[in-house]
């Protein structure tokens, strides 16, 4: 069952470029809920995270853990 994203607030980041297009959009105005998605498909489906799941990921994208060596 899908999470219903009615209401949903994307942004991208305000790093973000408009070249290229390849941005994730994130809604953090649900209770509950983060969703993420494709900027390129912003009709198409979104990942969705707890808020502490996505505070976990973001943590982790800050600290480098997936950085390629």
């Amino acid at each position: 069952m899908s999470p219903d994203l009615t209401g949903a607030e994307f942004h991208k980041s305000s790093l973000s470029t408009n070249e290229g297009a390849n941005c994730v959009e994130v809604a953090t105005n649900l209770p509950g809920l983060v969703a993420v998605r494709d900027s390129k498909d912003p009709s198409g489906p979104a990942l969705t995270f707890t808020p502490a799941q996505w505070r976990s990921f973001i943590g982790r994208v800050n600290t480098g853990a997936f950085d390629t060596p």
